[in-house]
């Protein structure tokens, strides 16, 4: 009877970790994405100050 109560709970539990199990095939694969970065020229980083500058020493003249 112990061998009949063992078979059957090996049955259960073997049956819930083959549920779902995994299936032969291939992996997805994704191709790498193309980032494509814009140059900007060499005056871009400080035409900004140089322009609050001189806005800044027009007023500091002007007073």
């Amino acid at each position: 009877m112990k061998k009949i109560a063992l078979a059957a709970a090996l049955s259960v539990a073997s049956t819930g970790a083959f549920a779902g199990g995994m299936v032969a095939e291939p992996a997805p694969v994704m191709e790498p994405a193309v980032v494509v970065e814009e140059s900007s020229g060499s005056s871009g980083g400080f035409v900004i100050p140089l322009l609050l500058l001189a806005v800044v020493a027009a007023v500091a003249a002007t007073d």
